[in-house]
């Protein structure tokens, strides 16, 4: 988990919906040492702390690095994320089901701060078919990764500042499946300043060259056909969560 130490009631129950999964875990936590409050929640939840580099994509990894042999699947969650009940069971339960899969994932609920649900993102196994050209559909929180996936890609590539789970996911889905578990393994917070939110025009460009970098050369040279479209759905998406999200909050 990377975090600014910034959100700690947000945090806190992240923390929570890790470690209350009934399966035993370890959490890294990456963050600035100097947070208030940020050791001693580490060591309220046993995580293991280490020093925030300044880059999201590269404190992932860095977080990753601290694995060892013994982990057979890994995954990151954002700060103001949350796991369902159950979300490790149904993912580690797809993963042990299917020796080849490099990933599974599942439906993930989009909340306001408050916690009210805002859209239910589910699109199931149809995600994995449009993720090369369409939009993404593969909610990164809650998906879990076999580690020596993880290990073959190389991680998250840093160039990316907001598209690193879709260029991570492409690249995934090259050497191992992606497997729906067919249930809701998450909640994403849409607020204010959320990465996703803050900068939609850069999360598409982005996702662009990572698809484009996906595709075969003859692909890349008519990839402007579904591109534009795509664009508009995926702002249309956006347009759609956060009239929810002022709808629920003026209530």
């Amino acid at each position: 988990m990377a975090t600014l130490g910034r959100r700690p009631a947000f945090l806190q129950q992240t923390l929570e919906s890790i470690q209350n999964q009934g399966i035993a875990v370890d959490i890294v936590m990456v963050a600035p040492l100097d947070a208030p409050g940020i050791g001693e929640t580490a060591r309220e939840f046993g995580a293991e702390l280490l020093p925030d580099p300044g880059s999201l994509p590269l404190a992932i990894n860095i977080g990753m690095a601290a694995k060892s042999a013994c982990h057979e699947y890994v995954n990151w969650l954002n700060d103001d994320d949350l796991l369902q009940p159950g979300s490790l069971a149904a993912t580690v339960a797809a993963l042990d089901h299917n020796a080849v899969a490099s990933v599974a994932y599942g439906a993930c609920s989009y909340i306001n701060e408050t916690g009210k649900e805002l859209w239910l993102s589910k699109a199931g196994p149809w995600a994995t078919r449009v993720l090369s050209w369409g939009p993404d559909l593969i909610p990164q929180p809650g998906m879990l990764i076999r580690a020596s996936a993880w290990d073959q890609v190389g991680g998250l590539d840093p160039s990316f500042d907001l598209a690193f789970d879709l260029d991570l996911l492409l690249r995934l889905k090259k050497i191992g499946p992606l497997v729906d578990t067919g249930v809701t393994v998450s909640s994403f917070r849409w607020h204010a300043d959320s990465l996703t939110v803050d900068d939609r025009a850069k999360n598409i460009t982005e996702s662009e060259r990572a698809k484009r970098a996906a595709l075969s050369a003859g692909a890349r040279k008519v990839a402007w056909l579904w591109e534009a479209p795509v664009r508009v759905a995926t702002r249309f998406a956006a347009r759609e969560v956060q009239r929810r999200a002022r709808a629920i909050n003026s209530r």
